[in-house]
């Protein structure tokens, strides 16, 4: 028998005993002295992080992939002696761990998604440069350094249509061509890791499951701006991200994919790590800036933008892990193969089955909520969809046949943020759902400017005061033009972002207001 077992040891498999699990594999395999036939080795995330911890078997090269989940962790040596057994007896096909569950691999939660971003996310040993070597990567950060036209490279990147997918969403291709237009030998690369918003992991998974895709678009980035040093931002609380972030920058820069002359060439690169300390406001990149140079994390008005003066007064390049992460993919399909690219989104809430999933652009919000995610549990109706994030809004269930780009799901009071997506039931109260969300932003404002410092902390008074019955209707017509203000005169995307799930509900939802507000205020 010669077999693979793959397990996942992303973060939501670990919190469930992904890491037991693998290493009561390996020692069962090693006392059975089976490592010549059968091999066990810690993956990034396999999708749907609802049934973790989970495990994949590759158990011929002409078979499907079995995929199982809720895995006991507790004895390995009991796992691997009937997977043996079943190996015996011809009935690999039908098996199943003991207490495990078989997952269907054509469902459409994984039959609907295109992995371009993660592609190799589950499938590789994110710890091994050498399995990512032989996946492809920096193939095309290879052919780029061979080629030396960092202009074709832009205009790829520009025709493409590829924007920010951190959630401002402004074409990349525009800004790569103003940073490398900008005079100066030195220039800065910063991957923007501070993925902040509730119920988001999109950019987790990527550096957990597979850290070269990033480095080899951040290298890619880097000969094509000009720029001979990188920066990873990224929050504290991702431990298991920062660790293999260590290991696979260590690993690129011993097989010269980092450092001086990659690959034979002039290019030097060097890429380093900054952590955060989690504060959200981090994520808006002149907050990220000051926050690398040691400073408070407090964003700053722009012009200048950071293309002209960023990091340390520098020309500076930032984008976010999920667009570094399309890079090599685009490099490789070409234009017309490639076509509107691909979102991760993390879907979570009141849905049978959560996790990350990566749909093609335009794919719309019923098809990953209802189709691929499963619906709601427990025979209840969707009632919205958020998205977006803090700085995100609500979608209302009869809406869900949006497309999710970035116009449609503007033109409903939302957006599609990093990729954060949370699926509402109806038992949600909305009001409530709003009010969550400014508190959160109530206490994340850095405080710089008026509008953000003092209007949060009165939209979120406001939202208590509905939630307690005592709001007259002339409280709605405050609280809707209050969020107008802030949103209008903030100074960072926080401040701007923050009404917006007030807006959405308001607009969508306003009988969940009215419900609250006492019939004797009403006139």
């Amino acid at each position: 028998m010669k077999a693979c077992l793959r397990v996942c040891t992303a973060a939501s498999c670990r919190s469930r005993g992904g890491a037991s699990l693998q290493h009561s594999l390996s020692e069962a395999v090693a006392r059975a002295g089976l490592e010549h036939g059968l091999r066990v080795k810690g993956v990034g995330c396999l999708g749907p992080c609802s049934d973790g911890p989970l495990l994949a078997m590759d158990a011929d090269p002409k078979a499907q992939t079995q995929l199982y989940g809720s895995i006991p962790v507790a004895d390995g040596a009991q796992l691997v002696a009937s997977l043996m057994e079943a190996a015996a007896q011809h009935t690999l096909a039908h098996w199943c761990p003991a207490g495990g569950l078989r997952i269907d691999l054509n469902h459409p939660f994984f039959q609907l998604q295109r992995r371009l971003v993660l592609e190799h996310c589950g499938q590789i040993d994110p710890t091994s440069i050498e399995e990512a070597l032989a996946a492809g990567a920096y193939r095309q950060l290879e052919r780029v350094l061979q080629n030396n036209n960092p202009a074709a490279v832009i205009e790829q990147v520009r025709r493409s249509g590829l924007r920010g997918r951190g959630g401002a969403g402004y074409p990349t291709g525009l800004k790569w061509a103003a940073v490398a237009q900008m005079p100066g030998t030195e220039k800065v690369v910063v991957c923007n890791a501070d993925e902040g918003d509730p119920g988001a992991f999109m950019d987790r998974t990527v550096l957990e499951g597979d850290p070269h895709t990033v480095l080899e678009g951040m290298a890619i980035a880097a000969h094509t701006v000009g720029a001979s040093r990188g920066l990873i931002y990224v929050r504290a609380e991702y431990p298991l991200a920062i660790a293999r972030l260590r290991t696979a920058i260590a690993a690129a820069q011993g097989h010269g994919w980092l450092g001086t002359a990659i690959a034979g060439s002039r290019c030097n690169f060097d890429v380093e790590l900054r952590v955060g300390a989690g504060a959200y406001v981090c994520g808006e990149e002149t907050a990220l800036m000051q926050s690398i140079e040691g400073k408070r994390g407090m964003p700053r008005p722009r012009p200048p933008y950071p293309a002209e003066r960023g990091v340390f007064g520098l020309p500076t390049l930032i984008n976010n892990v999920e667009t570094f992460a399309n890079l090599p993919a685009l490099l490789r399909l070409g234009l017309e193969t490639y076509g509107r690219g691909t979102k991760v989104f993390s879907l979570t809430g009141h849905v049978r089955r959560s996790g990350v999933i990566e749909v093609p652009m335009g794919t719309s919000l019923r098809t990953v909520v209802e189709t691929m995610g499963g619906g709601t549990p427990a025979g209840r109706s969707i009632k919205a969809v958020q998205t977006g994030g803090p700085s995100g809004g609500c979608v209302p269930a009869h809406q869900l046949d949006t497309p999710v780009d970035y116009e449609s799901l503007q033109s409903l009071g939302t957006i599609m943020g990093s990729g954060g997506m949370v699926v509402m039931d109806d038992t949600t109260d909305m009001v409530d759902i709003a009010r969550f969300f400014m508190a959160f932003s109530r206490e994340e404002s850095c405080g710089k400017c008026v509008p953000c410092r003092a209007g949060t902390v009165q939209l979120d008074n406001l939202l208590e005061q509905i939630l307690d019955r005592r709001a007259t209707p002339e409280d709605l017509e405050q609280l809707e033009s209050l969020c107008r203000m802030v949103k209008d005169t903030s100074l960072c995307g926080l401040g701007q972002g923050a009404p917006r799930p007030v807006l959405s509900t308001l607009r969508h939802f306003r009988d969940d207001y009215l419900a609250l507000v006492p019939v004797e205020t009403r006139r």
